[in-house]
């Protein structure tokens, strides 16, 4: 409050009150105003994660009045969405961010390739003795849909340094999880390759175009592989004859190894190997499914490439059972036979 001094000559009392109460209100009117100089209350908008600076209010000095009512600030909800709306503009205005890669993934480059030891477990291990596809160094996994969701690194670490993945039936059908299991093999270094399941009821050139249509040419991928089995649970019962089924194979194979430039692969089981198989196809490479022997005593005197020798493997970054499979070879065989370089992050 400010003080004053008045030299004035003596009145009297009443008017010298009144004089002082008027000084008085004239020396309080002059302090700037209390709520002029109020802070005003945090905004409920989102506005980023740095804060804009607050501007200085200069002090007002007014003439004290009474109290104004405040304007009624909008409701978080109207705020809310006009947030959203210029957030919206802004994304429309600026390019997509692409999505953050894992760190062990940000950089890539072709080299020679690691493999990882086994880690599988079974849940129905079969003791085969010293031919153990364990003393094979190796190891990889077949897939389809029936896997659902795979964390691949986790796999790969597990020993996965392969992958054959499901990609089609017959003339029409694609495994919905194909394109998912392809690229995910491939972003966590596996060596990959796909496969087609035959079915006897469709020709085999309309099999051999929709496998084509569906899956990539790549030349750095397995090369395709061609699965004859009889499967009761199809809705195909139809089993040709051995000459048949040679022929189908044979018009299927031709077409694929054509289009992607590698001899295709072909899987089977005992059953239908010793229905069709036998002695046939000796040019070809054979991936044998032999989960209670060892393939010399299932398939006598055929050569394989890979032996699937569990269909109910465990391992991390898998729910479920899975199929585990070995390579008939050392290290150096599989990269001579893969192509040599493998697709792998950079270690840490």
């Amino acid at each position: 409050m400010a003080l004053f001094v008045f030299c004035v000559r003596p009145m009297r009392s009443r008017y010298l009150i009144s004089f002082l109460v008027t000084a008085l209100i004239a020396g309080c009117s002059s302090t700037p105003d209390v709520d002029a100089l109020r802070i005003p209350p945090p905004s409920h908008e989102k506005t980023g994660s740095i804060a804009k600076p607050l501007i200085p209010l200069a002090p007002v000095v007014t003439v004290r009045a009474a109290p104004r009512r405040q304007p009624a600030e909008k409701p978080l909800a109207l705020a809310e969405d006009k947030q959203a709306e210029t957030e919206e503009a802004m994304a429309m205005m600026a390019p997509p961010m692409p999505a953050a890669r894992p760190h062990h993934f940000q950089t890539k480059k072709l080299v020679h390739g690691r493999i990882y030891r086994t880690k599988f477990r079974d849940s129905d291990p079969i003791d085969f003795g010293r031919h153990s596809p364990r003393r094979l160094d190796v190891h990889g996994v077949d897939v389809s849909r029936w896997q659902g969701a795979i964390d691949w690194e986790k796999l790969r670490e597990q020993g996965a340094n392969f992958a054959y993945i499901k990609a089609t039936d017959g003339g029409d059908h694609l495994d919905p999880m194909f394109m998912k299991n392809w690229r995910g093999a491939e972003a966590a270094g596996l060596k990959r390759g796909a496969y087609h399941f035959f079915y006897w009821c469709r020709p085999a050139s309309e099999q051999a175009d929709w496998f084509i249509r569906n899956v990539p040419r790549d030349s750095g991928a397995l090369p395709p592989v061609i699965d004859v089995e009889w499967n009761h649970m199809s809705s195909c019962k139809r089993r040709p004859s051995r000459t048949v089924v040679l022929e189908k194979m044979r018009v299927f194979m031709d077409r694929l190894e054509r289009h992607y430039g590698k001899r295709p692969v072909i899987y089977t089981t005992p059953d239908f190997y010793d229905d069709n198989l036998r002695g046939a196809f000796n040019e070809y490479g054979f991936w044998l499914r032999s989960t209670a022997d060892i393939p010399a005593h299932v398939y006598p005197g055929r050569k394989w490439l890979f032996w699937q020798y569990s269909g109910s493997g465990k391992s991390h970054g898998v729910v479920g059972p899975i199929d585990l499979n070995v390579f008939n070879g050392d290290e150096g065989d599989w990269w001579r036979w893969s192509g040599g370089a493998q697709l792998v992050a950079d270690a840490d």
